[in-house]
């Protein structure tokens, strides 16, 4: 049972999207099958790397990491949106809407941070090779994707230690689950100061992680144009296009996100976009990884030669 009283609020009520009965049906098979896709693809892609040893390079490292971290967002956030589509306003402890909103603004920036990291990868290799197995060590990678959850949760620090303590003036969350711009809206205090660092944290992780990776590719491309060969070009640019095509589609939806009119009025496009940018990215890693890497098309095809996928 919700209290009404605003210090002692102990469930949240998601309302989830509108419409009516039959376009929430038509949404809860949409997204359950692509969230069994997530689930399949991601966790044969995992199973994959790390059996085979041929995989375990710096690049395959950065790419479990990712495909570990985005499928663990969706299990966290998903499960919960497709039982509001059956169970109206469906209800989460305060404790678990927290908790909900806490991991995935912890989890979120390490996705772009990864990205990052797989753009310095590809310099180093395409940039350095000789000196590639020295400098992306697998050690390093490791402490590279430590740094990454750690920068993450820096910039979560201070909301997660105040939000829980502020009063609550209203129990029910305009949103699919514990968002944190819907959170912020049933506060009775001014927010301002965490909307504030909110932004510069987004702004930060997102600017930081694209700068990188522009930066990394204006020396790929030169290094690139310096090859005499076309087919050496051709094959040495190759290496790249798997992660530009997942660098243009994530970055560029949670670019339109943040760059959007933030209104009232939006609310149900914003809420369609949050599902684009928690989804798309994990839905397509598995295919463009596989489909445009023959080491791991070898190794697929090694494994189910072998029948020793799992």
């Amino acid at each position: 049972m919700v209290s009404t009283n605003r210090t002692h609020v102990t469930e949240f009520a998601l309302r989830g999207f509108a419409g009516g009965p039959i376009l929430h049906m038509i949404l809860f098979v949409v997204l359950l099958l692509v969230f069994i896709f997530i689930l399949a693809g991601n966790t044969f892609m995992i199973v994959i790397i790390i059996k085979d040893y041929r995989l375990h390079l710096p690049m395959y490292i950065f790419l479990v990491s990712l495909s570990f971290t985005e499928t663990f967002i969706n299990c966290m956030v998903v499960p919960k949106m497709l039982s509001i589509f059956i169970a109206r306003n469906a209800l989460i402890s305060r404790v678990g809407c927290f908790a909900q909103c806490f991991a995935f603004y912890i989890l979120t920036p390490s996705c772009f941070l990864f990205l990052g990291l797989m753009s310095i990868d590809r310099y180093a290799a395409v940039c350095h090779p000789l000196r590639y197995p020295t400098i992306m060590t697998n050690k390093a990678c490791l402490c590279s994707v430590c740094a990454c959850f750690i920068i993450s949760f820096m910039c979560i620090f201070y909301p997660l230690i105040t939000v829980p303590t502020l009063p609550i003036c209203n129990h029910i969350v305009d949103h699919f689950f514990c968002e944190g711009e819907a959170i912020m809206k049933l506060f009775c205090v001014d927010t301002s100061i965490l909307r504030l660092l909110s932004v510069i944290s987004s702004v930060f992780i997102l600017l930081g992680s694209l700068i990188i990776t522009i930066i990394s590719y204006i020396f790929i491309v030169s290094s690139v144009l310096k090859i005499c060969s076309v087919t050496g070009r051709s094959k040495t640019f190759s290496t790249c296009i798997s992660h530009l095509t997942m660098v243009s589609i994530v970055f560029g939806l949670s670019i339109f996100n943040q760059m959007r009119p933030h209104r009232n009025y939006f609310i149900e496009l914003e809420k369609a976009l949050i599902v684009g940018n928690i989804m798309v990215a994990p839905l397509l890693n598995p295919f463009v990884y596989t489909l445009r890497n023959q080491k791991v098309k070898d190794s697929i095809r090694d494994a189910i030669r072998s029948h020793k996928i799992f």
